[in-house]
């Protein structure tokens, strides 16, 4: 019986008090416990990982949303910008025309008022050039007199 006898005895007699012990059982319970750490850690990684998927699924949906309504926002921005151009184009066109006619009617008050103004010049300067021309005629007291004379007896009555 040699040395080697004996180890082999001694680690024979080591392992069955391992056994005994519940060495192995307690190794298994560790090895259980740590890979159900590892089930529960992988579980825990797999649900934190949809919950970030699920998250920036959502982040880009409200992003698209969110770009959609800016779009939409712009295009209303647009045609109501287009409305009111048009829409002031229409205003202005009619305040032009308005004041166009309304010039327009001036002009031709002042054109008649400046026709009225020659003609009542005009009626002036002939009643100015007849009366010249009839004091020079009339400038003879007697052939005056006897015109005023015959003129004043054919008024009538009342204006006498």
């Amino acid at each position: 019986m040699g040395a080697e006898f004996w180890v082999a005895v001694g680690f024979f007699i080591l392992v069955g008090l391992f056994i005994y012990m519940g060495v192995p059982r307690m190794i298994a319970a560790s090895l259980d416990q740590y890979s159900e750490k590892i089930r529960a850690d992988l579980d825990e990684a797999t649900r934190l990982r949809r919950e970030a998927a699920a998250l920036r699924d959502e982040y880009v949906r409200k992003r698209q949303d969110a770009e959609k309504e800016a779009r939409r926002i712009v295009d209303e921005a647009r045609q109501e910008a287009a409305e009111m151009k048009e829409s002031m184009e229409a205003k202005l066109a009619e305040y032009i025309k308005r004041r166009t006619e309304a010039v327009e009617m001036r002009i031709a008050q002042e054109e008649k008022q400046a026709v009225e103004d020659v003609r009542t010049a005009a009626v002036d300067s002939a009643a100015k050039i007849a009366e010249q021309v009839l004091r020079k005629e009339f400038a003879a007291p007697d052939l005056a007199a006897g015109y005023l004379g015959n003129e004043i007896g054919n008024l009538p009555a009342g204006f006498q």
